[in-house]
């Protein structure tokens, strides 16, 4: 029997009640399915900065590629865990547009040395594998396959495998996630009864609604179920800053717990440390109130 084998008393509760959430939904393209998470960097993400990367060990935890249970599949997956104690509080960490790769690994062996189950489910492993595509270009026609209910059921499902790893406390879920994954925490917070809190770095805000796409986080606000922490950058050119105020209006305007922090000067992807759009001062701020606003929220 593995680590993983073991179960708390609650556990096959916790998997029932989150399976209820998932919605049914149809993979759009079988042959390019992800069998494991890329290795290394992003093909489109290089040359990576060396200099500013933040690497960040092993040591005194658990961590590697795991397997999840969904409702057609098994997810791919990257979990970090401290390697004694727990069961630990559980973060969701969603990618960006270049899939799991190893900076989303990284943020993952971060929050494990802070005491969290960190675990990133791959979501397009049923679209393509993005870490493999040289550009930008290529990569956004395979993401913009990726219908928001089938990432909605992923993130239930890797939710009930951390309960019944006996490693995760789902009582204290929350989720974090970056550009692709600020929207999608968004959209988690408003999905997931259970979720304590969620932290959106640069997610975007609005947009058109489509078949795949039927809602975005301003449309949501009023059905949030979570506090959410909005990190955004004022040089962003990609998320104006009125979609922040249309943003911060609808939580206020619906009663529901959200701060959006705005850091001057900064570009999206500030914290992105493997990318020129790094910025040093606002990343290491931003992770200090992500540790905060967990810990504020019951998620510690």
């Amino acid at each position: 029997m593995t680590d993983d084998d073991r179960r708390d008393p609650d556990a096959a509760n916790l998997a029932a009640d989150l399976k209820s959430l998932m919605p049914k939904f149809e993979p759009s393209r079988r042959d390019a399915m992800i069998t494991t998470l890329a290795a290394g960097f992003a093909l489109a993400t290089q040359p990576v900065a060396a200099e500013t990367t933040i690497t960040t060990d092993s040591d005194g935890l658990v961590a590697g590629e795991v397997r999840i249970p969904a409702t057609d599949i098994e997810i791919p997956a990257y979990r970090a865990m401290p390697a004694a104690g727990g069961p630990f509080p559980v973060v969701l960490v969603v990618q960006e547009i270049f899939g799991v790769h190893e900076h989303i690994k990284d943020v993952c062996r971060r929050l494990a040395k802070a005491g969290y189950f960190a675990l990133a489910p791959e979501m397009f492993l049923r679209q393509g594998d993005v870490s493999q595509l040289k550009s930008i270009d290529e990569i956004r026609p395979v993401v913009a396959k990726v219908p928001d209910s089938q990432v909605m059921s992923d993130l239930d499902a890797a939710v009930a495998f951390a309960a019944a790893s006996g490693h995760g406390n789902v009582e204290k879920l929350a989720i974090t996630g970056f550009c692709w994954g600020g929207r999608i925490t968004w959209l988690y917070a408003a999905h997931n009864p259970k979720l304590k809190a969620g932290v959106a770095w640069y997610g975007r805000l609005t947009g058109e609604p489509s078949a795949l796409t039927p809602k975005h986080p301003v449309d949501v606000a009023a059905d949030l179920k979570a506090p959410v922490l909005g990190l955004y950058g004022g040089a962003d050119q990609g998320i104006p800053l009125d979609t922040v105020e249309k943003m911060r209006d609808a939580c206020k305007q619906a009663g529901k717990t959200c701060e959006i922090i705005v850091f001057d000067g900064a570009p999206h992807a500030f914290h992105a440390d493997y990318r020129p759009s790094y910025r040093a001062e606002p990343a290491k701020e931003g992770w200090a109130r992500l540790l905060a606003w967990l810990k504020q929220h019951g998620v510690s």
